[in-house]
């Protein structure tokens, strides 16, 4: 149980470990989904209708594929044990979907088919197994502006669309990248009801509802922005007020820029990291900690490690530490898409041609 053990060691390991622990995937599909669940269980997905599963902490993955989804880039994916899991894909209209097994993967129910044809989903997010959240780029509404599709379950069965009556019309544009997963912020726990969503395009913003989709607040950010491949690519909230929004232009992944940006006040107003280099980043995840005998409950701390996934490192920021770049051995070519943070500390990081790695 190789990721497992390595995660037990990394609460005791010192700051100056480095390397990525790679794992092998038995895939070379482009992965941009992953969803750790505990030590030892997690799930990635991606092209071709391809899901992963390891229950013995990375030692194997077995890849799978969805019936009939193999024209489907699954983008996200949370999963809630070894058995139960959520899919959503990306791309227009009807190649958006949503899957869901309780049975590890052996059958798969399609809970929903986007019938917009200008439709297209680009995260998914849940607070508990039943109560979940997708974003999906801007459609018209009944009076023909454009507005982000916000779709909600209380059931985790059926989806419904938000109102968009409160939710502030979309710029001309300004979509949302579905190159994580994480173009969706909630806090974990049925209790919570914030949701936040970052864009780019055109504009580079932050929406935010208190209420799950009840009403709305947007706010400017001075995240890099104008080309259609430029602007927030991630987000991500360690708690109700602080918050940290990451990004830049994938067509140019190596540009310093305006490209990361930090919140203490929920999303009402963001300002520019001080750290150099930034580079492009698709993926920020804030580090979770479980205490012992803590049963699933994870630990709060004021100020949890930041991982930032770039395109072949992570970058490693921790409170009065320097920043440090982790990346697998010399002469590897893997590349990263996405990230999902371990109950012990670090994370699981996948990317293109079936990368999954350990972060320490």
């Amino acid at each position: 149980m190789r990721f497992a053990v390595l995660f037990l060691l990394i609460a005791q390991a010192s700051t100056a470990q480095t390397g990525l622990q790679v794992e092998n995937s038995h895939s070379t599909e482009s992965l941009r989904g992953v969803s750790v669940v505990s030590r030892d269980i997690a799930w990635a997905s991606g092209t071709h209708g391809t899901y992963l599963r390891t229950t013995d902490g990375g030692q194997t993955w077995t890849p799978g594929q969805v019936p009939d989804a193999t024209t489907l880039d699954f983008r996200g994916v949370a999963a809630f044990s070894a058995d139960e899991a959520f899919l959503m894909s990306s791309g227009p209209g009807e190649l958006s979907r949503i899957y869901h097994t309780r049975d590890a993967g052996r059958h798969w129910m399609l809970q929903l088919l986007n019938a917009d044809p200008k439709g297209f989903f680009d995260s998914i997010a849940f607070w508990d197994s039943t109560h979940g959240v997708v974003l999906g780029d801007p459609v018209p509404d009944d009076a023909g502006t454009l507005k982000f599709e916000i779709l909600l379950t209380e059931d985790g069965q059926n989806w419904r669309r938000v109102s968009t009556t409160t939710l502030p019309a979309a710029k001309e544009g300004e979509g949302a990248f579905a190159a994580s997963n994480t173009c969706i912020a909630i806090l974990p726990g049925i209790t919570d009801s914030n949701i936040w969503f970052a864009t780019g395009g055109k504009v580079a913003r932050v929406f935010h509802s208190a209420d799950r989709g009840k009403s709305w607040q947007v706010s400017d950010t001075p995240i890099v922005h104008g080309p259609e491949s430029a602007g927030i690519f991630s987000i991500a909230f360690r708690d109700a007020m602080h918050g940290v929004i990451a990004g830049g232009d994938y067509k140019r992944p190596s540009d310093d820029g305006a490209n990361l940006a930090f919140t203490d006040d929920g999303g009402k107003t963001w300002g520019l990291s001080g750290t150099h280099p930034q580079v492009y980043f698709s993926a920020a995840v804030y580090e979770r900690k479980v205490q012992d005998g803590a049963h699933g409950v994870e630990a709060k701390t004021s100020s949890p490690r930041l991982l930032l996934v770039g395109q072949d490192f992570v970058l490693d920021l921790r409170p009065h530490k320097k920043p440090r770049r982790i990346r697998p051995k010399k002469g590897s070519e893997m590349k990263f898409n996405a990230a999902s943070a371990c109950l012990a500390g670090g994370a699981l990081v996948v990317g293109s041609k079936g990368a999954v790695a350990a972060v320490p």
